[in-house]
C-alpha cells in the first residue's frame, strides 16, 4: 500500500528501508481534518454535546439539594447542636448530640450482626463450585435483598424483635439495619475473593496450606481493600434509613447512655427519624435543626462513600 502511494505522488523519495519500518511512510496526513460537512463528524460532535448536556441537567438536582442543605442547615450548625437535646417545643436551642450518638450505636451494632455473616456467606460463595445449587441459591437471595423493601425490614424486626422483648430498642433498629446491610457485604465480598489473582491460592496449596489456612491467610488479606469497600457502603445505606427505624427504635429525647448505663434496650434516638419528626413540626426552631441534622446526616454518608470510593481506587492501582 505504501509503495503505490508513494508512486502516486511523484515528489516522496521512495525508501525501500523507511517503508519497511514504517507502514504509514508517505502518507501525508495533513489531509485527514476533521469537518462537520461529513456525516460521521457531524453526528459525533451532536451527540457528544447532547450527553454532555445530560450530564450537567443530571447533576443540578444534586447541588440544588447539597445547596439548599448548606444554606437551611448550615446556619443552625454550632458546638451546642452536638452536645446538647432536642428542645421542646417552645425552646429555641437545643440540639441533636443524642440522634448522631443513637445513629453510630445503631449502625455499629447492625454492622456486627451483618458482619460476619455476611464475611462467611460470601467466602462460600466463592469458594463453592459452578454447579453448586445451595451457593446460587443464596446468591440469588442476595441479589434479592439489594432491592427489598427497607419498611418490611423494619416490620421484620418489630415482629421479631420489638414483639419478643416488648419494646423499641437500639437492637430492634440495629437488626432491621442488618438486613438491609448484609446484601451489600454479602456480595461485595465475594466479588473481592473472586478478583485474587488464582497463582496466589496455587502458591499457598503448593506450599502445602489447608484450605482454611489458604482463606484465612491468603484470600482474605488480600481482598480486605474492596471488602472495607462494600462495608462502607453499606454502613452509608444503613445510616440513611428511615422507616426501619420508626417500627424498631423509634425516639428518644435522651442520651444513649445515661447514668453510667448503656440503655440498648430502650427507644433510641437517631437522624432519620429526628429529621422526619421536626421536620413536620410548626415550629421554626426545630424546622431549623431539622435541616441541620439532614446536612450532618449527608456528611456522614458522604464520608462513608468516599472512604469506600478511596479503598476502591488504591485497590486498583
Amino acid at each position: 500500500m505504501t509503495s503505490d502511494v508513494a508512486a502516486a505522488k511523484p515528489g516522496i523519495p521512495r525508501n525501500p528501508d523507511a517503508e519497511t519500518l514504517d507502514p504509514f511512510h508517505g502518507v501525508d496526513f495533513s489531509k485527514l481534518e476533521r469537518s462537520l460537512h461529513r456525516p460521521r463528524t457531524f453526528m459525533s460532535m451532536l451527540w457528544t454535546v447532547i450527553v454532555s448536556a445530560m450530564t450537567l441537567f443530571a447533576l443540578i438536582p444534586l447541588f440544588s439539594v447539597l445547596w439548599l442543605l448548606v444554606w437551611r442547615g448550615g446556619r443552625k450548625l454550632s458546638i451546642a447542636a452536638f452536645t446538647q437535646l432536642p428542645p421542646a417545643p417552645l425552646e429555641q436551642s437545643g440540639g441533636f448530640g443524642n440522634a448522631i450518638v443513637g445513629t453510630l450505636a445503631i449502625c455499629g451494632m447492625a454492622l456486627l450482626i451483618s458482619l460476619p455473616i455476611g464475611l462467611l456467606s460470601a467466602i462460600f460463595l466463592a469458594q463453592a463450585k459452578p454447579d453448586n445449587r445451595l451457593a446460587s441459591s443464596v446468591r440469588f437471595a442476595g441479589k434479592v435483598l439489594t432491592g427489598f423493601p427497607s419498611i418490611l425490614a423494619g416490620v421484620f424486626a418489630y415482629g421479631v424483635v420489638v414483639m419478643a422483648t416488648g419494646g423499641y430498642s437500639a437492637l430492634a433498629g440495629a437488626v432491621a439495619l442488618s438486613i438491609l446491610m448484609l446484601p451489600t457485604i454479602l456480595l461485595t465480598s465475594e466479588d473481592a475473593i473472586r478478583m485474587v489473582p488464582e497463582r496466589m491460592k496455587e502458591a499457598a496449596i503448593g506450599m502445602g496450606a489447608t484450605d482454611t489456612q489458604t482463606v484465612w491467610m491468603v484470600l482474605l488479606p488480600a481482598a480486605v481493600p474492596r471488602i472495607l469497600t462494600g462495608v462502607m457502603l453499606a454502613i452509608a445505606r444503613g445510616a440513611g434509613e428511615t422507616a426501619p427505624l420508626l417500627f424498631t427504635a423509634l425516639f428518644s429525647s435522651y442520651w444513649l447512655l445515661w447514668h453510667g448505663h448503656v440503655k440498648l434496650m430502650q427507644p433510641t434516638a437517631s437522624l432519620a427519624v429526628l429529621i422526619y419528626n421536626f421536620a413536620g413540626m410548626p415550629f421554626a426552631n426545630q424546622v431549623e435543626l431539622a435541616w441541620a441534622a439532614a446536612l450532618v446526616l449527608v456528611v456522614m454518608v458522604l464520608i462513608a462513600n468516599l472512604i469506600g470510593q478511596s479503598l476502591a481506587n488504591r485497590q486498583v492501582q
